[in-house]
């Protein structure tokens, strides 16, 4: 992909540090470039290193720049395009704890739209987990374009004891081919397409990266001559129209991802959300206003309430709690980053579904099984004391609904905690 900027541009401004401002400072010039004048498209990559504190620098720098360099020219082959990588300065974490790959994605999507790259690749020495918490040598994201490599798992041996060299013959190669391995899968190769694809694991003896089988290649071809190109507008209604288009374009990768993320169990991971949303709701299902209200709206109008404010609650996440991105503006937007974003909004929608649901279970139960039954038949506000199946779970829908808003607004998900839980990477390398 050729983005309308010039090559002197590219070498002078690239990649990006993992924290503060050093996002707007000049990255190194790219370590690897490999060029042909007959390729048809050029893809550019980030590479961003994130040490852990007091961590060994220089050698985690070197090696990322070896695990780039020996992943491209097999990548370069496969794609039949020129790949340019790009270095950015070493940043550190804040801590050395565990990470999941999805904490790296704010500063991955604010280099990716400022330089802008096609892909970006975080390089780390701590531990990275999926949600399962398992700790694993590295996870892509075919839909935000980005993959993750922890050196942690490479250097530790079968009995977690020994540890590996960095520099060693067997971690470089082992680290190329997970590299590679990973941005196949970013290029939507799976583990069934064999070669390089297959499941990956570590192998003392390798010393080349394996290839693609040759479908794969012809199928990565395909992809690769078709990256996304980038929106340079700053308008917030272009930019909408451009997420609207970029879903109309690519729906099944939406899709995938929705189907991975499990978001109606999302409540589950967040407590403070869940707590917000139960409490209230167990007041108001024993409130005489409450019922008042749920037995004399129409089945229309409750579904009405419940849709609208599904929706809003899941906008009041999405931008109070900043799960857009990038988090700063930025001149470049490309379309990979607006699909993160509708995929992002998509999971909020359904996850307050899934509260929704979570809440009028609860409410349901407690109607049937606690509220006394014989109290309707006295209710002042009632010309049939009759209540029926249909009225309850108008009831229970309303008093849901509002649980779903008071959640939204008073629970939120602290310090982005949902983005932890969003399932934008895959669950293996």
């Amino acid at each position: 992909m050729t983005h309308d900027i010039s090559d002197a541009e590219r070498n002078s401004s690239g990649g990006g540090a993992p924290a503060g401002d050093a996002a707007d400072q000049p990255d190194q010039p790219a370590v690897y470039d490999w060029r042909d004048d007959e390729a048809e498209s050029r893809i550019d990559v980030g590479v961003l290193v994130a040490h852990s504190p007091g961590g060994a620098v220089e050698p985690l720098r070197s090696f990322a720049e070896r695990m780039a360099r020996d992943g491209v020219d097999e990548l370069a082959a496969a794609t039949d395009a020129a790949w340019r990588v790009h270095c950015a300065d070493p940043a550190p974490l804040t801590d050395r704890a565990s990470r999941r790959p999805s904490e790296f994605l704010d500063e991955a999507a604010l280099h990716m739209t400022k330089r802008p790259y096609d892909v970006v690749v975080v390089v780390t020495d701590v531990p990275l987990t999926t949600r399962e918490e398992r700790t694993v040598e590295g996870l892509a994201s075919p839909l935000a374009r980005v993959v993750v490599v922890s050196t942690r798992r490479l250097l530790q041996t079968h009995d977690r004891e020994a540890v590996r060299e960095l520099d060693s013959p067997a971690v470089r190669w082992n680290a190329a081919t997970l590299l590679v391995h990973l941005l196949g899968h970013v290029f939507r190769a799976d583990h069934n397409d064999g070669g390089v694809m297959a499941p990956f694991s570590f192998d003392p003896s390798r010393r080349s990266v394996p290839p693609f089988d040759a479908d794969v290649t012809e199928h990565l071809d395909g992809i690769a001559s078709h990256i996304p190109q980038a929106d340079v507008s700053r308008g917030r209604l272009r930019r909408l129209a451009f997420h609207a288009v970029s879903l109309v374009r690519n729906p099944g990768i939406v899709a995938t991802t929705m189907i991975q993320s499990r978001a109606p169990l999302l409540p589950f991971s967040l407590p403070r959300l869940s707590t917000a949303a139960v409490t209230p709701a167990l007041i108001l299902v024993f409130s005489a206003e409450a019922w008042d209200v749920g037995l004399n709206l129409t089945n229309r109008t409750a579904a009405l309430f419940a849709m609208g404010s599904i929706i809003a609650a899941a906008v009041h996440l999405l931008y109070v709690q900043r799960l857009t991105f990038p988090r700063e503006d930025s001149q470049v937007f490309t379309e990979h980053m607006a699909l993160v974003n509708v995929t992002v909004f998509l999971i909020l929608v359904v996850a307050m579904m899934g509260l929704f649901l979570i809440v009028g279970s609860i409410m349901f139960l407690i109607e049937l099984a606690v509220f006394p039954p014989n109290l309707m038949t006295n209710w002042p506000s009632l010309e049939d004391p009759t209540v029926g199946l249909v009225d309850l779970v108008r009831v229970g829908a309303f008093i849901s609904t509002l649980g779903v808003l008071s959640g939204s607004l008073a629970g939120g998900a602290e310090n982005r905690m949902a983005l932890r839980h969003l399932a934008l990477f895959r669950d293996r390398p």
